[in-house]
């Protein structure tokens, strides 16, 4: 028994899952001991979900499982549904990814937290009563005593999510199962589940199993780390030695798909790499190493045999290594790569070659590029009219969506739009895209204002304005060919059949697809090529100003890569410019000029990416850097945390003074003067230097990086 497995609380060994003789995963060894954190990272499909739902006997009943899973030496593959049932939530508890299907919508969350413990525990129903409230309050929900008798649709999603991490440990359980935990929730909650769940496994000394797409979440959370591609484990070692010298391609291509937040601190952004080609479908998995197929490495013998999972030769490490029952002195690095040894040292961009990588140098100058202005918002306001009654409907009230935004960009500059959800970046976009005189403020497109345009006009110039969306697969028509989809906007502009003809096939080409699959249907192509072709359909009419709403946050890191790479280029070589929404600050940094910050519908801060991200002025864009996770365990354990309390105001209400003081660090802080000025005067955005431009009555730089 090596290091790995000795002291295992959860032992995994020759794992295998089909799915009508279809496999899924594919001998997969994992061990878990106690008080670890091991990651489980991996492209989409890769076989992660899998993996952790076989532990708990969660698969469905066409799932083929063999192998073991052992639980302090209890074997659970093959065992009936009542010692399943006996184990699950009990020694062994999960955390799912979307906590509002998980939770049963007609029953109170108090009620269902008692329902789990009743079911383990010989306590009275007070008492389980009183334990939820306690669990409620121990992951940082707020009156929970009043929330425990709310149901799971009166939750935030991060505080549902937050009320299942405390269902998950009501029975102090040996093993969490995490599966991607954080994925749909905004940065500045993901900090605040990360550490309610660093809680509840200090308060029970469990094992935890994060599965994440995310490698900061991972590099910041983890002891040790398993990478799976195409059902297997391809490599696994220490968080560390992982991060600082990965020793299979496909980690390495993962790692350097990532987009940075601290660029300015490694010097200027390195492009991103994504990693050529898709993952295998697992019905036609090629001989040898599966990864063969995209590896720029590969050689006859990767595709002869498939390599085993075995130590490489691991330098002892310079520094303090971190502390934890996951490091032992002899903790393996393991890959499935026989050029494993040569992998070591090499950058990404050694292995996966970016073609003309260069980034112009626009894009990392502080100054504005000399240009026509496309884009000048001023004071947008916009409101919806709160309605009550089944019936005749009656207005109580109004939803203060957008209350104040500022925007303005020039020709070929890319300005990114960040905010927490509910902030107003999507009625910001619908509001400049309808092209009409606004509620209140100005928006002026290509020199001119939306009041004065008359509806032919308005027809013209939103040819100019073009929005890629953040499905592709719900933006285009499942019955139309893709080659119908790209020529649509042509025909609305009403283009003749030989402009057509050649525009479709040209477009195809620019965004990286071949020509000859226009007859091709939406879903025959894959996620990173719908979007491709969402972006061909916009370019279609040549607009000058893309707005991109979300493009890449459904997509893998690695096609998310690819496809901010595309951006990048079509942005040199079409002269475009950006609006670019994005909850991602990481992805923001690596693509923006400049940044606008949204909370509660109004501009906090904005200017120069560089500027804003090293010099953070206003609390609450402090907070979302300093919430955004590193890929990089040492830089990501030294950082210090701001979580925000609570969830953002109610946009039905109209605060007076400074809307965000029930948040802010600074605020909590000022003396009783001081307070009284933030309580009864709203900020207003005002200059800090140059462009940088801060709403806040008491402004002051904070490295968050």
């Amino acid at each position: 028994m090596n290091a790995t497995t000795a002291g295992a609380v959860l032992d995994i060994r020759g794992l295998r899952v089909d799915f009508a003789g279809v496999p899924a995963v594919r001998g997969v060894d994992l061990a878990l001991r106690r008080g670890e954190v091991l990651g489980l990272v991996g492209e989409s499909g890769s076989g992660k979900s899998v993996t952790a739902l076989a532990a708990m006997g969660l698969l469905p009943s066409g799932a083929d499982v063999r192998g073991s899973v052992t639980l302090d030496g209890t074997e659970l593959v093959g065992a009936g549904d009542t010692a399943l049932s006996a184990v699950r939530g009990n020694r062994i508890a999960m955390v799912f990814q979307d906590p509002l299907s998980a939770f049963t919508p007609v029953y109170r969350i108090g009620d269902q937290i008692v329902e789990a413990l009743r079911t383990h525990q010989d306590i009275s129903r007070e008492r389980a009563a009183e334990r939820a409230v306690e669990l409620l309050d121990l992951v940082g929900i707020p009156e929970p005593r009043i929330r425990a008798a709310a149901f799971p649709h009166e939750f935030s999603g991060g505080m549902r999510q937050r009320a299942m991490i405390a269902m998950a440990m009501a029975n102090d359980p040996d093993v969490i199962l995490a599966d991607e935990p954080t994925t749909a929730l905004d940065v500045t909650v993901q900090a605040q589940v990360l550490d309610v769940l660093r809680t509840a496994q200090r308060e029970t000394g469990a094992a935890l199993l994060l599965v994440s797409h995310d490698l900061g979440v991972i590099a910041g959370t983890a002891d040790r780390v398993a990478v799976m591609y195409a059902g297997r484990i391809v490599e696994s070692a220490p968080v560390d030695e992982l991060f600082a010298r990965p020793r299979m391609p496909y980690t390495l291509g993962l790692i350097g798909a990532v987009p940075r937040l601290d660029a300015d601190a490694k010097g200027r952004p390195e492009p991103l790499v994504p990693i050529p080609g898709a993952p295998p479908a697992p019905a036609a998995l090629p001989p040898g190493c599966a990864f063969a197929p995209r590896c720029p490495l590969a050689e006859d013998r990767c595709r002869a045999a498939q390599p085993e999972l075995a130590a490489v030769a691991r330098p002892q490490p310079a520094g303090a290594v971190r502390p934890g029952p996951a490091l032992a002195a002899d903790e393996p690095h393991l890959a499935a790569c026989v050029r494993a040894g040569e992998v070591a040292g090499l950058r990404p961009l050694d292995v996966f070659p970016v073609p003309g990588a260069d980034r112009p140098a626009e894009l990392t100058a502080d100054g504005r590029p000399e240009g026509t202005s496309v884009l000048r918002v001023s004071g947008l306001a916009k409101t919806f009219p709160l309605l009550k009654g089944a019936v005749f409907k009656r207005r109580v009230g109004s939803v203060h969506a957008v209350d104040g935004v500022d925007l303005d960009i020039r020709a070929g500059e890319v300005l990114g739009l960040v905010g927490e959800s509910g902030s107003g970046k999507s009625t910001t976009l619908f509001e400049i895209l309808e092209m009409r005189r606004p509620e209140r403020g100005s928006v002026e497109v290509l020199g001119r204002g939306a009041d004065t345009l008359t509806r032919r006009e308005a027809h013209a110039l939103r040819a100019q304005v073009q929005i890629v969306f953040q499905d592709p697969m719900a933006s285009l028509d499942p019955r139309l060919p893709v080659g119908d989809i790209i020529a649509e906007p042509l025909r609305a502009q009403r283009a003749d059949r030989d402009r057509i003809a050649r525009r479709v096939p040209e477009l195809l080409r620019q965004v990286g697809l071949d020509p000859a699959h226009a007859d091709r249907f939406p879903h025959e192509f894959s996620g990173g090529q719908r979007q491709r072709i969402g972006i061909a359909r916009a370019l279609a009419v040549d607009p000058r100003l893309l707005v991109l709403d979300e493009p890449v946050s459904a997509l893998d890191v690695s096609v998310q890569a690819g496809i901010l790479n595309l951006l990048l280029r079509l942005r040199a070589e079409l002269g475009l410019a950006y609006l670019f929404v994005s909850h991602d600050l990481s992805v923001v940094r690596h693509i923006a000029d400049r940044v606008s910050v949204m909370y509660l519908g109004r501009t906090v801060e904005a200017g120069a990416v560089g500027e804003v991200f090293t010099r953070p002025l206003h609390p609450y864009t402090q907070a979302l850097l300093s919430a955004v996770p590193l890929p990089d365990p040492v830089r990501e354990r030294a950082r210090a945390r701001i979580l925000l309390p609570g969830d953002p105001p109610s946009p039905t209400r109209r605060l007076r003074g400074c809307p965000f003081r029930s948040r802010c660090q600074v605020f909590a802080a000022l003396p009783g003067p001081q307070r009284e000025r933030c309580t009864d005067e709203a900020p207003l955005p005002a200059e800090q230097g140059g462009d940088h431009v801060a709403a806040c009555h008491f402004p002051a730089a904070r490295a968050v990086l």
